[in-house]
């Protein structure tokens, strides 16, 4: 559905549900609140509260818009006309996946009815990496013989970093070519969803980005097999509910997206803002500014939840994750200096507000707590008698019933959209390509049970990762790191003991302070105070099996069985990269 015909009166409803729901939450906690007494703290808890809730039913209302499903679009053989290069940015990567994943997808298009030519554009900089792309790249030349069609360069300075490297393509060769599809180093795509991406982009004249729903493949840990069965499983329902609110002011995600390069020529310029990081220079979150500045040039930019065969990697363990998101945080957070642009789409400022709430959020909860036992804390004592000649005490109404529906409401917000996805899936089948409906319900069950022992946690990094933008922290671009992310409980304790810190000192205030508030307290002081044994226990290795399979682990796809076999061969090659390191370094020393 495009935005021409996106319903008004849906994207009303989805605004007003969550404030509805926001203010209803917030009347009831003053209602409970009432029966003691009503505070300044009180009052600021149903603040907080409204704007938690609020947040909490958004994600809701995009699960109950994406439940239909979308019908399908027809997929197309018409004859391909335009030029297409494959970018794939890297920075300081193992280099033999990486180009293993170029050689995969390049035998795999060799012969396809269309010119698509790939990019490797390297802002790599450490020596043995450099080393290891230029062997790796020359290995790729001699294979696939790709002259004329495979090409790499690696700039010495890496301005503008991600969004920097995509912009020096199209200023030095985006001219050659007419679509250009943004990939990741972690990324590998279908040839026939490249091919259907060039033909939907050809039919239509006015698309200028068509973003994928990218699937997180081969993890190994608990916590990423957990976050790859909930991405593949929910991700589709939420992306089909995002697609028709946004319509033609779609998403961009950064990567597994096929853009017209004239579109992108003309309209993304990306400026660098005033001031020092982290609210200035270059804007990290690149992304979804990218994609505003192509719908206010006029052009259409659109998720297709139907495209498959669009894979990437997630992080192995909730550190490597939470590095990860401290970079979108702060690239978030830089969008308060971008939203209010001249000529912006108003959808387009609204993503870029619901980003940046997305990482307030969490801060909201937070301060929710602590004005929570602030609240009780400074409560003045009962007073039974407040007439001193009444022979019989005044209790105070009982509003335990508020408190439990309050709780009740907030925990259907986060079980409902589950829920009836889990349904749609069994309703349309789609549920028999994770196996038995019993291991789709279990799995649904376990990662319900587990991310909320892990939400507190998430909930302590992302809240210090907004103190330390506001108090002006640079958290800069951190090098990924792939591959086994075992953590011992010490590593993990070095990464975690803030949170230890904060747990033991919430449930010791809550107990002197608040002792009625502390059962409501310790599904989230208990897992804070576990952090380091809970992220080491995720980070360990899971084998693929029943629980939290996917279609992908059942059946792997055509491209990750091409690319694990060009790179079990390559690694059968012995220390040819590591020689090519040495003798880089070598030939340095003696310049």
């Amino acid at each position: 559905m495009d935005g021409a015909r996106t319903p008004t009166l849906l994207r009303t409803v989805a605004v007003l549900v969550p404030l509805v729901a926001g203010g209803g939450a917030a009347a009831l906690f003053l209602q409970y609140s009432s029966a003691a007494g009503l505070t300044a703290w009180a009052w600021l808890c149903a603040a907080l509260l409204t704007l938690s809730t609020a947040w909490l039913a958004w994600g809701a209302m995009l699960a109950l818009i994406g439940l239909w499903p979308a019908p399908r679009r027809a997929a197309s053989d018409a004859p391909i006309r335009g030029r297409t290069c494959v970018l794939m940015p890297v920075c300081n990567e193992d280099p033999a996946p990486t180009f293993a994943r170029v050689a995969a997808m390049m035998e795999a298009l060799a012969n396809a009815p269309a010119e698509v030519h790939f990019a490797i554009l390297s802002d790599s900089s450490r020596p043995e990496a450099v080393a290891g792309e230029a062997y790796w790249f020359s290995r790729l030349m001699a294979e696939t013989a790709g002259a004329g069609r495979l090409f790499y360069r690696r700039r010495e300075r890496n301005t503008g970093r991600k969004a920097g490297n995509i912009a020096d393509f199209f200023r030095r060769s985006g001219a050659a070519y007419d679509y250009a599809l943004i990939l990741d180093a972690d990324s590998l795509m279908e040839p026939a969803t490249i091919l259907e991406m060039i033909r939907r982009m050809e039919a239509e004249p006015r698309l200028g980005l068509l973003q994928t729903l990218p699937v997180i493949v081969r993890a190994g840990s608990l916590f990423g097999r957990v976050m790859q069965f909930a991405a593949a499983f929910y991700s589709p329902v939420f992306a089909r509910g995002l697609a028709r609110l946004q319509g033609s002011a779609g998403p961009f995600w950064g990567h597994n997206a096929i853009v017209r390069s004239r579109a992108w020529a003309e309209s993304c310029g990306l400026p660098e803002l005033p001031g020092k990081p982290p609210f200035g220079g270059h804007i990290l979150s690149h992304d979804i500014v990218e994609a505003a500045l192509l719908a206010r040039a006029g052009w259409i930019v659109r998720v297709d939840p139907d495209l498959g065969g669009s894979y990437e990697e997630g992080p192995e363990s909730l550190i490597e994750y939470a590095r990860r998101d401290r970079r979108w945080c702060q690239g978030n957070l830089q969008h308060s200096k971008v939203v209010s642009a001249a000529g912006l789409l108003g959808w387009s400022r609204l993503s870029m507000a619901l980003g940046i709430v997305s990482y307030i959020a969490p801060v909201f909860w937070a301060g929710f707590l602590i004005s929570a036992v602030a609240d009780r804390a400074t409560l003045p004592p009962p007073d039974y008698f407040p007439d001193p000649h009444q022979f019989f005490p005044v209790f105070p109404s009982d509003e335990t019933a508020k408190a439990i529906g309050l709780f009740i409401g907030i925990i259907g917000l986060l079980v409902m959209p589950k829920l009836l996805i889990l349904i749609e899936a069994r309703a349309t089948g789609r549920a028999r390509s994770y196996g038995s409906m019993a291991g789709v319900a279990l799995s649904s069950l376990l990662d319900l049970l587990l991310s909320s022992l892990i939400a507190p946690v998430m909930m302590a990094f992302q809240t210090r990762a907004v103190v330390q933008v506001l108090r002006g922290a640079d958290g800069g671009w951190p090098p990924n790191r792939r591959g086994e992310a075992r953590l011992t409980v010490t590593e993990a304790f070095e990464a975690s003991h803030f949170i230890v810190t904060l747990g033991l000192a919430g449930l010791f205030a809550a107990w002197h302070w608040g002792a009625g508030l502390l059962p409501w307290l310790l599904p989230v002081l208990v897992p804070m105070i576990l952090a380091p044994v809970l992220i080491s226990w995720t980070s360990r290795p899971s084998k693929a099996s029943a629980l939290f399979a996917t279609p992908e682990e059942r059946a792997l796809p055509p491209i990750l069985a091409a690319h694990q076999q060009t790179l079990d061969r390559w690694n059968r090659a012995g220390n040819a990269p590591r020689d090519a390191a040495a003798t880089q370094l070598r030939t340095k020393a003696h310049a």
